[in-house]
């Protein structure tokens, strides 16, 4: 598989596991039509239809792409870390029971894991 080449900055959150500050990204309140693919191999994640406005400093979705984003238990064993189930890019955690969305998921995406593609 080939990769795009990162940053610096975009190597310490996607593949060192960090995460952006917060209402510090791109897409935290960018509500554009399209998609959002993983930064690093260009895998399609989330709808723009998916996107919903949290106002927890980070873009929210509350569904991903069928088979596109994997969960796994975090280090600190209470949340859930979410990859790209293509190339295990970091992208954020997911939480659920917030009530924020009908589908009761949010999963918290750091904006330096995404590229958004435009609809056209």
């Amino acid at each position: 598989m080939k990769f795009n080449k990162l940053t610096p900055e975009e190597e310490k959150v996607i593949l060192g596991k960090a995460t952006e500050a917060p209402f510090s990204g791109e897409y935290d309140n960018f509500f554009n039509e399209g998609s959002y693919v993983c930064r690093r191999c260009g895998t399609p994640l989330y709808s723009s239809k998916s996107k919903f406005d949290a106002r927890c400093g980070w873009p929210s979705f509350d569904e991903e792409i069928k088979g596109a984003v994997k969960r796994i238990p975090d280090a600190d064993r209470i949340r859930t870390e979410i990859v790209c189930a293509s190339c295990g890019a970091h992208l954020g955690h997911v939480f659920e029971g917030e009530n924020f969305t009908a589908k009761n998921t949010r999963h918290c995406v750091n904006s330096i894991s995404l590229k958004f593609i435009p609809k056209e």
